[in-house]
C-alpha cells in the first residue's frame, strides 16, 4: 500500500475510490459476515469519505485514510446490529511471538465469511487487514487507530481462534425459500427470461426503488422502466433462482458461457404482489469472490 502523502483533486480522489472499492468491500464483507451487508458498509464509507473530502479535510496517506473510514463505518454498522460484547485486554503482549506467518495468511484467505463472525470485532479487523488484505502491522494500526500491542494481540488471538474453528465440523444449514416468495420470484424470472418486459413492468410498484450497485439509482415506475429496456437490448444474461449468503436471490448467468458460473445477482423486496425494491449486483462483480452462492434450480 502506498503510504506517500498525496494532494488529490476531486476526480483523482473519485478514481482512487473506484480502484480501492473491491478491497474495501473485501474488508467490510468479512467484518459484516455477508457480501450484501458488506456492500452497504462500503457505500456508507464512500459517502462519508466524499463528504469529508468536499469539506476540505486534509487527507494524508489517502489509501490508509480510506481504510480508516471503512473501518469506522464497519464498526458503526456492527454497533447498530449488536452491542460490543467485551473489550480485549493488552496483558501479556510480551509473550506473543512475531505475528507474521505466510501459512496463516494463506489459510485465512480461504476461510468463509461467516467464520469470521466467531471472532471479536478487534480480532476480526486485525486478521482481515493483515492476512486477507496484506497490510503491514503499522498500516493496520493506522487503519484502526489501535496500538501496535493491541493489534499484535488481536492478530495472534484471531489466528489461534480460526485454527481451532478449522478443526471443528462445519455446520451446513441449507437455506429454504417460502412458498409465496418462490412463487413470486419464479413468475418474475420466467417473464424476464421470456423477455416479456411489459409483463415484468406490470409487477413493479409505482414507487419502486432500484439500485444498480456501483452504477446508478432510480425511483418510480417510469424511471425503472428504462432499466428493463437495457436488459431487453442485451443477450448475455439468463436468470435462475438461488441464494446469496443465505438470502433468496435471482442469479445471473451468461447463456453463451454456461460453464462460467454466476456473474451477478438481484435481490427483490415485495409489497404484496408488487416488487417494491430491486438491488442489481450485475456491475458489482467484486462481491462474487466472497459470496456464498447456492442455486435453487440445480
Amino acid at each position: 500500500m502506498n503510504s506517500a502523502t498525496q494532494k488529490l483533486d476531486r476526480p483523482a480522489f473519485e478514481a482512487m475510490l473506484v480502484d480501492l472499492r473491491p478491497r474495501l468491500h473485501r474488508y467490510c464483507a468479512r467484518m459484516a459476515g455477508s457480501v450484501i451487508d458488506g456492500e452497504d458498509v462500503v457505500q456508507e464509507a464512500l459517502a462519508k469519505a466524499l463528504q469529508a473530502f468536499d469539506g476540505n479535510v486534509t487527507v494524508e496517506q489517502p489509501e490508509q485514510w480510506l481504510f480508516r473510514v471503512a473501518h469506522n463505518a464497519a464498526h458503526d454498522y456492527l454497533r447498530r446490529r449488536t452491542r460490543e460484547r467485551s473489550r480485549m485486554s493488552e496483558a501479556d503482549i510480551s509473550m506473543i511471538e512475531d505475528p507474521s506467518s505466510a501459512a496463516d495468511s494463506r489459510h485465512v484467505a480461504q476461510i468463509g465469511l461467516r467464520t469470521f463472525m466467531h471472532l471479536s470485532v478487534q480480532q476480526r479487523s486485525a486478521v482481515i487487514l493483515v492476512d486477507v488484505l496484506g497490510l503491514s502491522l503499522h498500516e493496520a494500526c493506522e487503519a484502526t487507530g489501535a496500538t501496535l500491542a493491541a493489534t499484535k494481540a488481536a492478530l495472534h488471538r484471531g489466528r489461534a481462534q480460526l485454527r481451532l474453528l478449522a478443526q471443528e465440523p462445519e455446520e451446513v444449514v441449507k437455506p429454504t425459500l417460502d412458498a409465496d416468495d418462490e412463487r413470486r420470484l419464479r413468475r418474475y424470472v420466467d417473464l424476464f427470461n421470456a423477455r416479456d418486459f411489459d409483463a415484468v413492468r406490470a409487477l413493479i410498484g409505482e414507487d419502486i426503488q432500484l439500485e444498480v450497485v456501483n452504477r446508478t439509482r432510480m425511483r418510480g415506475k417510469a424511471q425503472v422502466s428504462n432499466y428493463y429496456g437495457n436488459y431487453s437490448r442485451a443477450d448475455d444474461w439468463s436468470l435462475s433462482l438461488g441464494f446469496v449468503d443465505g438470502r433468496p436471490a435471482i442469479l445471473i448467468r451468461d447463456p453463451q458461457s454456461p460453464d462460467a458460473g454466476v456473474r451477478g445477482f438481484m435481490l427483490l423486496e415485495w409489497l404484496g404482489e408488487n416488487v417494491a425494491n430491486i438491488r442489481d449486483f450485475r456491475y458489482a462483480t467484486y462481491v462474487l469472490a466472497d459470496a456464498d452462492i447456492q442455486p435453487l434450480d440445480g
